[in-house]
């Protein structure tokens, strides 16, 4: 190869083959390094127009970012743990989808932690936080690392700033990003006394659980304000799960004087419990009406779809996310934000014959 391929080798349309260097970068984005650096690491400070070219001119060298180096530099890791209970349940997919799309605009990175239930993960991602590996948490799990969900033990020493979402934590000077549970369930009891239904069973969720003691208290609310007295013999016990709809669908069955009407507050065991009640023989809305809490993506396409309380997830994970940058970022934010509920009426209720 003569002289002048080698020459086209090193060099192609301007833009070097070695390793680029922020210096490539900023040369053909026409802009300063500074201005490279400000695009990466805070782009907000930076136009739209300037953080496009920066963005071409990072696509046309092939540039790599070192952010070991930047966060060696700046003490921040540009990541963001999310904490949840258990990532298995369906419930929390739109809400990760809001939270990572809110932190990818501002250029920031998303962890999750599965708990699961196991106080080994907890601890660890306690310390993995503690150590500063990330500079900032949302937490989905109802209370603080090193904490139980009643608020007992002391919690871990934590100093990245930390925002609870959807499970309100009490007692803790946090952001809080929620809906208001305990309407949202009186709203959906009066929806079926109002239909005529005077015999409402509840399935409940985890006792310990803040959104649980909401919901069962709108679910008193709602009977007080339609007149109806409330029985404890129609709470049965649930933990949100598909499972607990199904024994709970098992217990209806068995009674020999059904009410007329389940409220379950969470989709996923109103969807076990219809198929429990379809199994032996009893037909959803003829014979009881039943509801939902949350809105998943399954409740639209259940058989039959499912009545439910709407809650707007991917504009929870929003807020939080949004929220959480701007603590990050030295701004001020509201220490407490609660989004709208919708009652979405389908084919799962029908008036009481």
């Amino acid at each position: 190869m003569d002289e002048a391929g080698q020459g086209d080798r090193s060099e192609h349309e301007g833009v070097p083959l070695r390793a680029a260097r922020i210096q490539d970068v900023a040369k053909l984005a026409e802009v300063s390094t500074a201005t490279v650096s400000r695009a990466l690491a805070t782009p907000e400070r930076v136009s739209a127009e300037a953080r496009a070219r920066v963005q071409e001119a990072i696509a046309k060298t092939g540039y790599v970012p070192n952010l070991a180096a930047r966060s060696l530099r700046s003490q921040k890791t540009g990541m963001v743990l999310v904490v949840l209970p258990d990532l298995a349940n369906t419930f929390f997919s739109k809400i990760l989808r809001g939270i990572e799309e809110t932190l990818f605009e501002a250029g920031y990175g998303m962890i999750i932690s599965d708990l699961d239930g196991s106080p080994e993960k907890e601890a660890h991602f306690a310390a993995f936080t503690a150590a500063g590996r990330v500079d900032g948490a949302i937490l989905l799990n109802g209370h603080l690392f090193g904490q139980t969900r009643e608020g007992e033990g002391k919690p871990a020493k934590i100093k990245i700033p930390l925002v609870a979402l959807c499970e309100a934590i009490p007692g803790v000077d946090i952001p809080q990003i929620e809906i208001d549970n305990r309407a949202a369930a009186s709203r959906m009891t009066q929806h079926l006394a109002s239909l005529g239904h005077h015999s409402i069973a509840y399935v409940s969720g985890p006792a310990i659980n803040i959104l649980e003691r909401e919901r069962f208290q709108g679910f008193k609310d709602g009977l007080e304000a339609a007149g109806l007295p409330f029985d404890p013999e129609l709470v049965i016990p649930g933990d949100y799960t598909v499972a607990s709809g199904v024994a709970a669908g098992q217990n209806l069955v068995a009674r020999s004087g059904r009410p007329s009407a389940v409220f379950c507050t969470s989709d996923e065991m109103a969807i076990g419990l219809m198929r429990t009640l379809f199994s032996a023989g009893l037909k959803v809305p003829e014979d009881i009406s039943v509801t939902g809490f949350d809105d998943i993506e399954f409740a639209a396409v259940a058989e039959p779809a499912l009545t439910t309380i709407h809650q707007p997830r991917r504009e929870l994970g929003q807020a939080a996310a949004t929220v959480l940058i701007n603590l990050l970022q030295g701004r001020p934010t509201p220490k407490r934000i609660r989004l709208e509920t919708e009652l979405v009426i389908r084919d799962s209720v029908r008036p009481r014959a």
